[in-house]
């Protein structure tokens, strides 16, 4: 969950010590608990401090630092408190070996007991120093460095991405297993890094390393190799993004850019998969995958509420579907046909739960399908199908443009594997996006935003397709708030949670179509008559309005459509809410944008 940069100039003394902050500033989303450098000039010199990237940046002395090359780290932390001495990079006992590390050593505490056995001192409460000193191990039995770096690795267990500088040595040396790393083809050296933001200002070009594959960058060029030491030839891929897609542009969050990218992140996901001849959808990497006898969508977080959205689709149209949660999936546990089509939804393909459970499904023989937005990513490599969001980078913790395009491929992806598109259909995944700039242009949600930021919690609730919506209009509304928020289906406000409602408690209705209006409207009277402030989110206004306090509009849409375009108005909801308490949005405490650890 963490952010590791990397970078080997083509000519020394080039600016390493920028370059590096500034590829931890496109990585801070990754953890902000404490960050930290480590730069050869020859000798290894270390700078890290608790807290966000603006206190590593004034004690970096910037004007007398530079080197051959640099390693950086953005920590969110596991084992042990942010502290400076728990912060990345860690050395070994000569301070000749500075190491950064993202994942988690499950046999860091017996490597830890024989390593003090033997005499060496540890400063931290941290896993990751136990590499620096196995390496520092290997170099006193007369190992080269490299050899030194591939034995510490091969004692590890657990999951990892590790880069690594030496005193005396130019260049980064690197590995991964379960977690990702990917390399930089650029014009003024060659770039590592958890994630492409970290130096998409200066080059397009990367590599994606592969589980247990290791990497030497130097000025010199780039090696990649197997555990056995092999050298593999790697293909060189183009990224489509540009590096403003990685900035602010102006808005005062990424949070904020994020949501207002939500209709070009659709025109993107449906590009090319709508059919302008016969309004069918038409998507390439579905071409080879038959209609399957039943779907079990495999996500976490955001996505999982996704993947319930997508189950209610399948299932409206014929094909049994249930989501799961990745963490609790287990195949022997869950009955898996032959013609069973499992689908891992996440945005960022490393998401570590639920890798571990459509690796679960690949021995199980069952057909898998990733739905990602990163190209490259475990999740892209280790499905045997892929169908790309196409969102672009998202920078904010907090999903938005993601969650979105994510409801948009998979209904089309429902669709595709039905053979249910219809010319209704097709006419209303083409309008979503002009239909979320409305929004986007005229919603009240700053104003009544206004009106409950000083609230108790907050309830959401909805039905049918709105009913996985208002789980992840909740969500946001805890990420970012940390208020506490709950989302359900309206009929289970009756079944317990009534009794926490009151005049602190605004709910947020859902009211997705007149053939759920009734019901919600039951729903609504059940809440007002405990004094409730109600809000809510329609395409029925007329039905609506005069039974609620507040209405926050949207376009007419068919009713499996119509939750897309109200997740718009709760995250708008969200965000002025947060604002109003002036939280930290993009980077919201606890909290990381990538879990890559179980």
């Amino acid at each position: 969950m963490c952010g590791i940069i990397g970078y080997a100039p083509a000519e020394s003394n080039q600016d390493v010590i920028n370059v590096i902050l500034d590829g931890l500033s496109g990585l801070e989303y990754r953890g902000y608990d404490s960050a930290g450098v480590a730069i050869t000039d020859p000798s290894v010199s270390v700078f890290k401090r608790e807290g966000e990237l603006s206190a590593l940046e004034s004690a970096v002395p910037r004007d007398s630092l530079d080197g051959d090359a640099g390693i950086g780290h953005t920590r969110w932390s596991t084992h042990g408190p942010p502290t400076d001495e728990n912060a990345h990079p860690h050395t070994d006992c000569s301070g000749a070996v500075a190491v950064v590390h993202n994942g988690i050593i499950e046999n860091y505490r017996p490597l830890r007991d024989e390593l003090e056995a033997t005499g060496h001192e540890f400063k931290s409460d941290t896993d990751t120093e136990v590499i620096p000193h196995l390496i520092e191990t290997a170099l006193e039995q007369g190992a080269d460095v490299e050899t030194a770096f591939r034995r510490a690795i091969g004692r590890l267990e657990g999951s990892y991405a590790v880069a690594a500088v030496f005193s005396g040595h130019e260049g980064v040396f690197a590995a991964r297993h379960q977690s990702p790393l990917v390399i930089g083809i650029g014009d003024d050296g060659y770039h590592l890094a958890s994630d492409v933001p970290a130096f998409l200002e200066y080059t397009d070009r990367v590599i994606y390393l592969q589980d247990g594959q290791f990497t030497t960058i130097r000025p010199s060029g780039v090696k990649v190799t197997d555990e056995r030491g092999s050298i593999i030839d790697t293909s060189v891929e183009t990224i489509s993004w540009e590096p403003e897609d990685a900035g602010k542009s102006g808005y005062d969050h990424y949070m904020q850019k994020e949501i207002n990218e939500q209709p070009r992140a659709i025109r993107d996901c449906i590009r090319g998969r709508l059919s302008e001849l016969d309004r069918t959808v038409s998507v390439d990497e579905l071409a080879d995958v038959d209609r399957p006898s039943t779907v079990h969508f495999i996500a976490c977080g955001t996505s999982y509420h996704a993947s319930l959205y997508a189950a209610r689709l399948f299932r409206d149209r014929g094909v049994p579907a249930m989501a799961f949660h990745a963490s609790e999936y287990n195949a022997d546990e869950v009955p898996l046909g032959d013609e069973t089509l499992v689908v891992a939804v996440t945005q960022s393909g490393e998401t570590a739960d639920t890798l571990n459970a459509l690796r679960e499904a690949n021995r199980a023989g069952a057909g898998t399908l990733a739905v990602t937005n990163v190209v490259g990513s475990s999740a892209s490599r280790e499905a045997d199908h892929v169908l790309y969001i196409r969102a672009g980078p998202e920078i904010s913790v907090a999903a938005t443009k993601t969650f979105a395009s994510q409801q948009v491929a998979l209904s089309m992806l429902s669709i595709a594997l039905t053979d249910t598109s219809s010319r209704a259909s097709v006419e209303a995944l083409r309008a979503l996006p002009d239909q979320i700039q409305s929004i986007l242009d005229e919603s009240r949600a700053k104003e009544i935003a206004e009106s409950y930021a000083d609230a108790e919690a907050y309830f959401f609730i909805g039905r049918g397709y709105g009913a996985p919506v208002a789980l992840e209009g909740a969500l946001k509304m805890k990420e970012i708030t940390y208020k506490h928020a709950e989302g359900f289906p309206g009929g289970e406000l009756k079944h317990g949670p009534l009794a926490l409602v009151g005049d602190q408690t605004p709910v947020i209705a859902i009211v997705n179509g007149k053939s759920k209006a009734e019901k919600m409207l039951g729903n609504i009277k059940e809440v007002e008559a405990r004094s409730a402030p109600v809000i809510a989110v329609t395409d029925s206004v007329d039905e609506v309005e005069s039974y609620v306090d507040h209405v926050l509009r949207v376009p007419r849409t068919k009713p499996r459509f119509m939750p897309v375009l109200a997740n718009v108005q709760l995250q708008l909801l969200s965000y002025w809410v947060a604002h109003r308490l002036g939280r930290s949005i993009d980077k919201p405490r606890n909290l990381a944008k990538s879990v890559t650890v179980e």
